[in-house]
């Protein structure tokens, strides 16, 4: 087995540990996330691909710099998620707009629960309701959006939720349940009656 697909059957403590022994390993940690990360970013709203690129750049540094003090009690991924929630934060303030969603292919089991949850389960088409939620989501806050796409499309857990967003689990429980409501309310009426 070569090393490369060796390195990339282990875990994230792992490489984290590879890294802050041979920094040339670091390239383990952006052949992981890279494509999990810029898929997010663009969930969130960065369409520009060179802005996802910037944006891409900018995380990897700031987890390289700090790479030391990284919590090893937490998840990686929730910490990477972390940096890369707080780099599309910075971005939106930095250009002052809001950012635009657009759609992107919904392939995770877990967009079944969201329209279900949302009252689209009356709706058989599946690509109606994946338009009718790709369009609400572009409607929402961001901080309802981004609760929504890292339960249901990136596939996180209360407690990585928690971690990333910096807020109780208590606190994100409820504040998914806000932004299922505003997910619906930002549907067309006639479509959830």
């Amino acid at each position: 087995m070569d090393s490369v697909a060796h390195n990339l059957e282990l875990e994230d403590a792992d490489l984290v540990r590879l890294s802050l022994d041979d920094q040339d390993k670091f390239s383990y940690i952006i052949n992981r996330y890279q494509e999990k990360l810029a898929r997010y970013l663009r969930r969130l709203g960065v369409s520009n691909e060179e802005d996802v690129k910037d944006l891409l750049q900018d995380i990897f540094l700031k987890v390289y710099l700090n790479l030391n003090e990284f919590d090893q009690d937490l998840k990686f991924s929730s910490w990477i998620y972390r940096i890369a929630h707080n780099q599309a934060i910075s971005n939106y303030r930095k250009k002052q707009v809001r950012p635009e969603i657009h759609a992107f292919p919904i392939d995770n089991i877990n967009f079944d629960i969201l329209a279900d949850d949302i009252a689209l389960d009356e709706i058989s088409d599946k690509h109606l309701r994946q338009e009718l939620i790709s369009r609400g989501l572009e409607k929402i806050s961001i901080k309802h959006r981004e609760i929504l796409i890292l339960k249901f499309f990136e596939d996180k857990s209360y407690q990585e939720i928690s971690d990333i967003l910096k807020k109780p689990s208590g606190t994100v429980a409820s504040l998914l349940n806000r932004a299922k409501k505003s997910l619906k309310n930002a549907l067309p009426e006639n479509i959830t009656e």
